[in-house]
C-alpha cells in the first residue's frame, strides 16, 4: 500500500480519535500535517512517528486535564 494523502476524519479513524481532537493536537501539540487550500492532509508515517516520539500523550501540559478533574470534585459534594 503507498503512503497516501489521508483526511482528517482518515488520519482521526486511523489513530482511534475524533476530529476535534486532531484539529487541538494541530493547533496545540504540533501535530505533523499539511494544509491543501482549506483542507488538513497527513501522512500516515509522520503522525505514526510523532505518536510514537509522544507528543500525542497528555502529559505533555495540558491544563484543561488538571482543570477538568478539579470541577469534577467540586461539584461532586452533594450540595443542593
Amino acid at each position: 500500500m503507498s503512503d497516501r494523502w489521508m483526511s482528517v476524519e482518515e488520519i482521526a479513524s486511523h489513530l482511534g480519535v475524533s476530529k476535534d481532537t486532531i484539529y487541538g493536537w494541530i493547533a496545540k501539540r504540533e501535530m505533523p500535517g499539511h494544509k491543501v487550500g482549506r483542507l488538513w492532509k497527513f501522512k500516515s508515517d509522520e503522525v505514526d512517528l510523532w505518536v510514537r516520539a509522544g507528543k500525542a500523550s497528555d502529559e505533555h501540559n495540558d491544563p484543561s486535564v488538571g482543570d477538568v478533574q478539579g470541577s469534577e470534585k467540586r461539584t461532586s459534594g452533594g450540595e443542593r
